[in-house]
Order: C-alpha cells, then structure tokens, then sequence
C-alpha cells in the first residue's frame, strides 16, 4: 500500500522497519542470521572413518618397537565444501594422522580437480598431527625398523586411504546447502614452548603461578558454519600445540580428536574439523596419558564452544584462493657428513646408510625443496595462510603482527617435509630446525633466508588474492 508511506501508517511502519532490521542485526551478528533469509554461501559437510586394522606401524616417535595393537578412539577424515557468491568452490580437508606426504598430498588433489573441478588452490589439506595414527607410503621409513611384509601393509592401507580422502568429499559436495559463515577466535592455555621449558618443570610453576618461558600461541581460530535456520552444520578449529599428549599403542586422535568429538557431542548433527597450528615447538604439558588427552580436549572444545555462543564477525560470501610452490633451500649432506651419521644407530643411522647407499648408485642430492604457501581471503578482511611443514610458533605471531591479530595460520598444511624454522630457531639449532634425518630429506641445514623467502610468498599470495 503506497499510501501506508504517509500518516500515522508512516510513523509506526518507520519504527518496524527499524526494530526488525535492529534485531536481525543483532541475530547476525551473534552468529544466529536471519532465518527468512539464504546467504549466497553454500556449504556441504562429509566424514568418513580411516581407522586401520591393528598391525600397522604407527607415526610419530622413534620409540615405537612394534605396530598398533587396537583402537582406542577412531580417526577419521572430514570435508568441508563452500561454495561462495560467484559459485565457484573449496574445500577444506583434514584427517586424523600425521600429515599430507608429498606423493598423498599431490594424488588426492589432482583426483579432486579432475573429478569435481575444484582448482588446487582452492583445496586445503590440513591434519590433526596426531602421533597416534598410520604410517603413510612414502613417509617417515627412516624412522622404524619396518620390513617388507609391514611396507606392503602401509602401501596397501594408503592406497584404500587416499579413495576415502577424495570420497568424502565427493559426500560433502553432494550435501551443499545455503549457509551463513562466521568467524572468531578464543583461546585456550595448555600449549607450552617445549624448547624453553622443562616438562618435569611445568606442573610445579603452573602450581606457583609462575610464568611459562618462550613464545607460545593460545589463540584458537573458529570458523562457524551456520544453516538457513541458525543451526549449526560445522565448525572448524585449530590451534597451536603438538598432538603429543599420547604415546600409546592404540589408534586415537589425542587432544585433537577429543576436541572434535566433544563439539559434536554438544552440538548434534554438526561436523567438527581440525587444523593444527604453528605448533611445532609447542607441546600439551603435562601429557601420556588418556585423562590428560580428554582433559586438554574438553578445554579446547569449550574454548570454541564460548566463540559460538558469543557474537562472531560475519563473512561475506566471497573466497580469493592463492597457492605457490616455493624452492627452499638447504645445506646438501655429504658423504663424510652421512658417515659419521651412521655411527649413531637408530633411526638417524637409518636415514644415513640409505643416503649413503644412494651416493653409491651414483645418484645426486637436489638442494631445495618445492615448499607449499596457501593464501585464502574469505570474504573482505578474513586472511587464512597455510603452511606446509611442521611450522614453529613464531610464523604466526609475526604474521598476526603484520596483517592484525584475527589473521589465521595453519601448519602442517598441504604437505608436512620437515621442521620449519624461524630465522631465530634456525639460529639456536635444535630438533626444531629442521629435523631432516626424522623425514628422510638429504639436508644438514636450511639456507638462512628460509624465513624470508616464506614470508615473501606469502605477501605475494596476499597481493594475489587482492587482484582477484
């Protein structure tokens, strides 16, 4: 009614037009939306369990002297697919094990885009990082006496693995719905600088209110996944510690996988998924046993449980994706350097006689490594940098310095090579600069601009995404 516009019709209709916008503002930004409305967002969710048989090795620790005796808490595989305004698509992957190789990392990708068109940077391979889960083909060999029956086991294990991987979300795509995004960050305190604190140590100072030494990240980034109606279809995770907490000879996700089956549990019919961090240097202290494992899982899980309730930063239905392989180099071994390797034993000697049964078929050393640097802007201000390898602390501190602290960074991210420093980490030395004898790469050092070069790609996947 066009003469609704004059009189008192006038008056009142001004006031319901303000009240409603008033509170659908306020919906919006607690994270419920509006439920008359469809954002321009789609979004699909998938999972699919990957517990293996018992009998196949486990990764993580040298320590380990025989494979996997049971299933104590299984692992599983989740997608989430987005679509945003323009129609083109993403996904989110993350599994419960160690990390993406290489060789895994590369397979599930291009079947991904050969079979639902998704362009690799828009796919993001990220994992729990959990020590208590398989042995990839191709991945971490040096470290356990593995014989060729066990070998065969992995082999045949990754293959039935990597199906799953592109299964799910092939699941998630058929699942897409209109949804609304949200975005926020809690944080959670049990992350602890492990190359600047003595685990025996902690207890007692967390005990005296003592203060923690060395750099650590508490923060945990929420992405919330909302349905046309406010409920709740996913939420993803991470944060920036070492899934470590367990050493058992059981499957299990360890504070990781408790987190996400606690989210579940409290929110019915959503998928949880989880990206670790810059953790590298970073462990749940104290650890090794199952209590502590559900204990740092449960307040993770109320961390993100505080974000969703409270008023999260919606995310206009728009995703800009970078993705560059950069040459990171490093210091070559050779062949006196692999010489006195080998003397050590274990799974360092390991590593050294097969480089140096290498050197003897006449093969060569490549001195860099293709080094995986994923940029994602969703919507207008959301920056998402993913890094491969296992990345220490100081990444993200320093990008959230430089690109402001609601600027997400994820680890172990694409595919997990070896320990990532920083330009202070390297300086220091330590198990955390490299650790190449535990991946099997030829190399006694990185080059000393490593952190340079990574921040440098990183600044151009920022310019990309801008272009976009």
């Amino acid at each position: 009614m066009i003469v609704g516009w004059k009189g008192t019709f006038r008056k009142w209709n001004y006031w319901g037009i303000f009240g409603g916008l008033l509170a659908a503002g306020v919906l919006y930004l607690c994270g419920i939306g509006p439920a008359w409305g469809e954002s321009t967002w789609k979004g699909g969710v998938g999972r699919i369990c990957i517990t293996p048989e018992a009998g196949l090795w486990m990764a993580g620790y040298g320590f380990r002297d025989h494979p996997a005796e049971g299933t104590l808490q299984d692992l599983w595989a989740k997608a989430l697919v987005l679509e945003d305004g323009t129609g083109r698509q993403a996904v989110i992957l993350t599994a419960d094990f160690l990390g993406f190789n290489r060789p895994l990392g590369e397979w599930v990708c291009q079947k991904i885009t050969s079979l639902y068109g998704i362009p690799r940077e828009r796919i993001l391979l990220g994992c729990s990082h959990t020590h208590c889960g398989p042995v990839i083909e191709g991945a971490l060999y040096d470290i356990y006496p593995l014989d060729e029956e066990q070998k065969e086991r992995i082999r045949r294990y990754t293959e039935w693995l990597r199906e799953r991987l592109v299964e799910v979300v092939g699941e998630a795509r058929k699942k897409l719905e209109p949804v609304q995004i949200f975005a926020g960050e809690g944080e959670a305190y049990f992350a602890v600088n492990r190359r600047n604190n003595r685990e025996v140590d902690v207890p007692k100072l967390r005990e005296e209110g003592k203060p923690l030494a060395g750099p650590s990240d508490y923060r945990v980034p929420v992405l919330a996944v909302r349905r046309a109606d406010g409920s709740l279809l996913s939420v993803l995770f991470q944060y920036a510690c070492h899934s470590t907490v367990l050493g058992i000879y059981q499957w299990h996700g360890d504070y990781a996988g408790c987190a996400q089956e606690a989210l579940e549990k409290k929110w019915p019919g959503a998928v949880a998924l989880f990206c670790i961090g810059c953790g590298a240097d970073q462990n749940a202290l104290p650890r090794r046993t199952v209590e502590l494992a559900e204990a740092y899982g449960q307040q993770l899980a109320e961390a993100v449980s505080r974000v969703l309730e409270g008023p999260m930063r919606p995310v206009a239905p728009r995703l800009r994706a970078s993705f560059e392989l950069i040459e990171l180099k490093y210091e070559v071994v050779d062949r006196a350097y692999l010489q006195e390797a080998a003397k050590q034993g274990g799974y360092v000697g390991r590593w050294a006689s097969r480089l140096l049964e290498a050197l003897d078929r006449g093969e060569s050393f490549s001195d860099s490594y293709p080094y995986p640097v994923q940029v994602w802007l969703l919507g207008e201000d959301q920056w998402w940098i993913s890094l491969g390898g296992e990345v220490v602390v100081d990444y993200a501190l320093r990008l959230g310095e430089r690109y402001g602290k609601s600027t997400w960074v994820t680890g172990y991210a694409n595919d997990v090579m070896a320990y990532i420093p920083s330009t202070r980490v390297r300086e220091e030395g330590g198990y955390e600069a490299g650790a190449f004898p535990v991946y099997g790469l030829p190399a006694k050092r990185w080059a000393a601009d490593v952190e340079e070069r990574i921040l440098e790609a990183i600044e151009r996947g920022r310019q990309n995404c801008l272009k976009q």
